[in-house]
């Protein structure tokens, strides 16, 4: 474990309000991550992306590095865009 996960780890376990809010953010994140991950995969621009979804580079960029409160219905036309398809996990 590095400093930063020692740091991360010690403000969870004295701030339940941080523990939330860093939990509910790496989520979003890496959601991003793994969208720009495929699209990467698939051999796309974000441009290209945008072009098959009919919308803007600038809002392939915010999904890919913002993804809070994106829609599902966002989430499985992307996955389409790329050549994937979107499983949810209920766990």
């Amino acid at each position: 474990m590095d400093d930063l996960d020692k740091y991360i780890e010690t403000r969870k376990k004295h701030r339940p309000k941080f523990e939330k809010n860093f939990d509910k953010g790496y989520e979003q994140f890496k959601i991003g991550v793994l969208l720009k991950q495929a699209r990467l995969e698939a051999g796309l621009t974000q441009d290209e992306v945008a072009k098959i979804l009919n919308t803007k580079k600038s809002a392939i960029s915010r999904i890919e590095n913002h993804a809070e409160d994106i829609r599902l219905s966002t989430l499985v036309n992307y996955a389409q865009a790329v050549g994937k398809s979107l499983h949810l996990k209920v766990a």
